[in-house]
């Protein structure tokens, strides 16, 4: 049995008359593609992974947005199954990499974009304690800018001030 479930993002790239969208196809429980629909092209990266989370945004500040898509799978450095957060540019109509990163700062739980390019993550540690950060990008990929709140011992305290819209200006 296929299962389908396209999740979309309709944007406008950097040229006026060049519109493109990122999309997320779901085949199965392991089995996505990320496609980048441009005015005159359409490209997939396969993704052989859960997806738990998909975003767009202007992730490296050169203008045009790029999709960030959370997937869950093992790395060459960590070898325990992990939320990893993967980022995509278009490049030419073509989906490429601009970012795998295999971990942020702790244990990575769930992530979003914010405007001016952030991009704010839910994370815990090794002492089970929940923390809220900011990253951001830096030349080859993204780096710590600052925490929100760390030290959270509840799971749905934290995830209620993540997702709560009083955390996006704070610094």
């Amino acid at each position: 049995m296929k299962i389908s479930i396209i999740i979309f993002a309709s944007l406008f790239c950097c040229l006026p008359s060049q519109a493109q969208t990122f999309s997320v196809e779901t085949k199965s429980d392991s089995l996505s593609y990320l496609v980048l629909t441009t005015d005159s092209t359409a490209d997939r990266w396969q993704l052989p992974y859960p997806v738990y989370q998909f975003q767009t945004g202007d992730v490296d500040g050169d203008g045009s947005i790029d999709a960030m898509v959370g997937v869950v799978k093992k790395t060459r450095f960590h070898r325990e199954l992990g939320r990893r957060l993967f980022i995509f540019k278009n490049y030419r109509g073509k989906v490429r990499p601009l970012w795998m990163g295999s971990k942020l700062g702790g244990e990575l739980v769930d992530f979003r974009f914010l405007e001016g390019g952030l991009i704010r993550a839910l994370e815990t540690g090794t002492n089970h304690l929940y923390a809220i950060t900011d990253y951001r990008w830096e030349e080859f990929g993204m780096v710590f800018d600052h925490f929100i709140e760390k030290n959270i011992d509840q799971k749905n305290i934290a995830y209620e001030k993540f997702h709560s819209d009083s955390t996006d200006g704070s610094r």
